[in-house]
């Protein structure tokens, strides 16, 4: 298929379009179609609803049955405005009956819906287009130019809102509903798809929809975007506020008169001190044509030429993929959650050298340096400005909290926590001036283990699973399980329960743990005082 022209407000009168679906918004499809002189049937379950619009549009067909439209030859588009659950399934039925297929947003419910209309069009070389009404805004067309002008600056922060009262749905939530369209404009503007994504919300009228969501999203460009929308709100508002280095501007399409705002704020630093030179705002001057209008004519327009529509299925689908990852983040209250597909979070900030090996679900927060052939377990937590060292290997459920190193030689099995700025060794004698990579000592730090913070692990030693190491302590040799240790050098100063309570032993050897009741036994074995915990 053909890239699209500029041409796409030119007028061609075919009448060879169905619009699916006749609520609220399809009436507002209907009217444009039948004034572009391209509708040719009408289609609604609700014979009602037909007939009171018979009354406007006489010489239009009119139809109940989805499948009499399917089989209509005369009919190449259609327009599928249904509740948004009906999207992908009716979408994808056109398709297969050969339809060109301009569908609203969203396109489909799920990601794997949306990339096989995707592919289910390109494989029939059919058009498939997602009602983004606002990339056809003329007021946002000329805000991209904007934007794009190097005297506006590199892109800094995007706030996007769109509020109102009513209009409640009880199929999809306000995020699916309102902020797609505010989705699309950011992913237009920015030519970017955003790393990581996280949502919050309310569900004040019906449980488990939300009614009012706020949204970030981080790119890689670092511009951060924050999306406001709610349709429980006292008032109107559908803002577009775009924050550059040198320059801001704003599109109020609720404004009927100044819709777009250019701002020229000149910032001077006086002693270091960033002051603001506030200046008034500047009326940008557009050619305003309805946006409804142009994006019925780029469809229908796109029947005859074969030309990609300007929000064609493929940008539908970034759309779904940020949406989607907003859903997930919204049920997760407010988790942040990343795009890369790889199944793991890996903060903007921090330097990920491959190859790597990291479990889903694991976090890498701010400022972290991971050399390469590292292998990290499931749903770790990695906190900020820690560094791992080459071939270092981390169970699954670890923890290692701010400041830590965890350098070459070091192995740490599953649930270990690493409390701030403990430290490991690798080298005995270190020396500066002689190499010593070939003498890296060996240390094993067991399941369950637990290292307080500013303790020192000294290289070359086996540290028992669940032992507990106190803050501060520096452990010079191998500690058995479930020892608790304190002090420099550490030592012994009792013992730990798998859950982490201090057990008190009898004369039996015996211990009884009071949180979890687990029990164990303390014996010697090679000279060597051990703890086992006994079968429950």
């Amino acid at each position: 298929m053909a890239n699209r022209s500029n041409s796409d407000t030119a007028q061609v009168e075919h009448k060879d379009i169905a619009v699916i679906g006749c609520g609220y918004w399809g009436q507002n499809l209907i009217r444009i179609f039948a004034e572009l002189g391209a509708l040719h049937t009408i289609c609604d379950c609700n014979a009602e609803t037909l007939s009171r619009l018979e009354q406007l549009y006489p010489n239009i067909n009119q139809e109940t049955d989805f499948e009499q439209v399917l089989d209509n030859r005369e009919i190449r588009g259609a327009v599928i405005s249904t509740p948004a659950a009906l999207h992908y399934a009716m979408a994808k039925q056109a398709l297969e009956a050969g339809k060109d297929v301009f569908v609203e947003k969203p396109m489909a419910l799920t990601v794997e819906e949306g990339e096989e209309l995707v592919e289910l069009a390109n494989g029939k070389d059919k058009i498939l287009m997602v009602g983004h009404l606002l990339e056809y805004h003329p007021a946002i067309i000329k805000l991209k130019e904007i934007v794009n002008d190097s005297e506006f600056g590199k892109i800094n922060y995007i706030y996007s809102s769109r509020l109102n009262l009513g209009r409640f749905r009880t199929e999809e939530n306000i995020l699916l509903s309102f902020a797609p369209h505010d989705i699309s404009i950011i992913l237009m503007l920015l030519n970017e798809m955003p790393q990581v994504v996280s949502a919050h919300g309310g569900c004040y009228l019906n449980q488990n929809v939300a009614d009012v969501t706020v949204t970030t999203m981080v790119f890689n460009s670092r511009v951060r975007a924050h999306i406001f929308v709610s349709w429980l709100h006292p008032y109107k508002e559908q803002k577009l506020v775009i924050i550059g280095d040198r320059k801001m501007v704003v599109f109020d399409d609720v404004n009927p008169d100044n819709k777009l705002l250019l701002y020229e704020h000149p910032i001077e630093w006086v002693n270091q001190v960033p002051i603001p030179h506030r200046q008034e705002a500047i009326p940008v001057k557009f050619n305003m044509v309805e946006p409804l209008k142009l994006e019925c004519q780029d469809f229908s327009n796109c029947l005859v030429s074969r030309h990609k529509p300007r929000a064609d299925g493929e940008k539908g689908l970034k759309v779904l993929k940020v949406l989607d990852v907003c859903q997930k983040s919204l049920r997760e209250h407010g988790t942040t959650i990343s795009l890369d597909n790889k199944g793991y979070f890996v903060h903007p900030t921090s330097i990920v050298e491959e190859p790597t090996n990291i479990g889903e679900g694991t976090n890498i927060w701010h400022f972290c340096h991971l050399m390469p052939n590292i292998t990290i377990g499931r749903n770790c937590i990695i906190g900020q400005n820690v560094f791992i060292g080459e071939k270092v290997s981390i169970g699954n459920n670890v923890k290692i909290e701010n400041n830590v190193s965890v350098f070459e030689g070091v192995t740490i099995e599953d649930d270990v926590f690493c409390g701030p700025s403990c430290v490991f060794t690798n080298v005995k004698v270190p020396r500066s001036h002689r190499p010593q990579k070939s003498k890296y000592a060996v240390t094993m730090v067991k399941q369950g283990t637990t290292i307080g913070a500013n303790a020192t692990i000294v290289c070359g030693n086996n540290i028992g699973k669940y032992s507990f190491i106190g803050a501060g302590a520096v452990v010079t040799k191998d500690i058995p399980d479930y020892a608790l240790i304190y002090g420099n050098p550490a030592k012994i100063q009792g013992w730990v329960c798998q859950c982490g309570s201090k057990l008190n032993f009898g004369q039996d050897n015996k211990a009884k743990c009071a949180s979890c009741a687990s029990e164990y036994r303390r014996q010697k074995k090679e000279r060597k005082l051990i703890v086992e915990r006994l079968a429950s």
